[in-house]
């Protein structure tokens, strides 16, 4: 039995706005993770949790920081760290779902890739807790906009990817500006010697607390083929892609390089593919993630820092087009396929100077080295086949929550004289400034004439078609 099965949420000595919203919302037992971490977290103890992505952690840490706000305290109580500007945006969602019968708790996302006005406005208003990126929270500090001297509670979320992307500097000025005296979470998905050695500088007698992130075959199929040149390995990719045909995969890649040369190569033999690396700036890389989340983009093609904490668990397919330097990265990458009870694919090339990874992979799996040889690809006959075309396409509207636009009105321009059903319609998000719907392939210029010949909320809105 699994401590998560033995704990329930109303064990535990939580608010009870906390324990009502957490009923509300259908959390009725604890994660693993969860199970060893909130208690001691509630506890006031600093605290080292690793887990991969999904294992729940953001509930852990969010409902453990919510339980130490004093909401009539109007200061900055609690500062979330994460290493990417779409994990700050999901974990402040969470929090604020956590927190909805707690009355008048701020929370503030300071990110990136926006103007730092607004944000600077916002903070003059107060907030009780931030979530943000490492190094725009040392923008405010630097511009005396942000005041942590009340600070409760610092978290680092995806502490690996924060010292793998260069923040150790951020983070160290950050460091300066807090209080002594202050509770201190880490969380990561792997625990490198560097996040060793930041604990014990930035924790007071932290308990480490750890979920099994290992896979076997009951759970994720893992395939390992053997190519040595670059021409194999993009044969052996369109192969297995051919023959697996994922609605929903990621390829990982060892450099932003590689990235877009793969995912460039994949483009033009056919296949709905897209890259995702540190070189692209934040309109392309929203516009890339809200495709592939819609069913617009079927492969997407990714470093490991690009992918990390993003929403893209529960893939029909991992590719390891090379394979991981460290074999934690190895079982974080391929643990986002085969997710909530389904059998997922991993499928890892390698060449014959990859043998001492291959070695420590097998070693970490407690398997012989026999159970990661070579295996044979599946039948050439299949590149004759066309690529599989992802079943979506997404359309942008120059026109968002500021223009009053809701989802309703989309769906309603789009079904209008039933020129398409609702069945056409795929996912909407609706951002400040644009929206973005998804609709099936084959009715895309229906689409595009309904959302441009008619009206939306009584006014014309300019739409493009992203991707291909």
């Amino acid at each position: 039995m699994t401590a998560s099965e033995s704990i329930s949420f109303s064990t535990l000595n939580l608010l009870p706005g906390l324990l009502g919203n957490l009923d509300s919302l259908g959390y009725k037992r604890l994660t693993d993770i969860q199970a060893k971490s909130l208690p001691p977290i509630l506890a006031g103890k600093d605290v080292i949790a690793q887990g991969k992505t999904g294992s729940g952690k953001t509930a852990a840490f969010g409902l453990g920081l919510l339980q130490t706000i004093d909401a009539k305290q109007f200061s900055i109580q609690a500062l979330v760290l994460c290493p990417t500007r779409e994990l700050a945006d999901q974990v402040a969602s969470e929090i604020r779902r956590l927190a909805r019968q707690l009355p008048n708790i701020k929370v503030l996302t300071l990110c990136g890739g926006v103007p730092i006005a607004p944000q600077i406005s916002s903070l003059q208003q107060g907030a009780h807790i931030i979530v943000g990126t490492p190094g725009r929270i040392e923008d405010h500090l630097n511009k005396n906009s942000l005041a942590l001297e009340g600070l409760k509670v610092w978290v680092l979320d995806e502490a690996d990817r924060m010292l793998e992307m260069g923040f150790q500097p951020a983070l160290d000025a950050i460091l300066k500006r807090l209080p002594a005296q202050r509770q201190t979470l880490l969380f990561s998905a792997t625990f490198p010697e560097q996040i060793e050695a930041i604990s014990q500088r930035i924790m007071k007698n932290p308990l480490r607390v750890q979920v099994d992130s290992t896979h076997d075959n009951h759970t994720i199929a893992q395939h390992f083929y053997r190519a040595e040149t670059p021409e194999q390995r993009l044969t052996a990719l369109r192969l297995v892609l051919l023959d697996l045909k994922p609605e929903s995969s990621v390829v990982f890649c060892n450099t932003k390089a590689e990235t877009q040369q793969v995912a460039n190569a994949l483009v033009d033999f056919g296949f709905s593919a897209q890259a995702l690396h540190g070189d692209l700036d934040q309109k392309e890389r929203d516009q890339t993630l809200i495709q592939f989340a819609n069913k617009s983009i079927s492969i997407l093609v990714a470093t490991d820092v690009a992918a990390r904490g993003l929403d893209i668990d529960a893939l029909d397919a991992v590719v390891n087009y090379h394979l991981a330097h460290d074999p934690e990265i190895h079982l974080h990458r391929v643990g986002r396929t085969g997710r909530a009870g389904s059998k997922g694919v991993a499928c890892s090339f390698f060449s014959e100077k990859d043998r001492y990874k291959l070695a420590l992979l097998a070693e970490s799996l407690g398997w012989t080295e026999q159970g990661v040889q070579g295996e044979p690809l599946p039948d050439a006959k299949l590149l004759r086949q066309p690529a599989i075309q992802a079943k979506m396409r997404t359309l942008q509207i120059d026109g968002g929550k500021k223009q009053k636009l809701r989802p309703g009105d989309i769906v309603g321009a789009l079904t209008a004289n039933q020129v398409l059903e609702a069945s056409q319609i795929g996912k909407i998000k609706v951002t400040d400034i644009r929206s973005f719907v998804a609709v099936e392939r084959g009715c895309l210029k229906q689409a595009i004439q309904q959302l441009t010949v008619g009206k939306l909320k009584g006014k014309t809105f300019r739409v493009q078609v992203l991707g291909r």
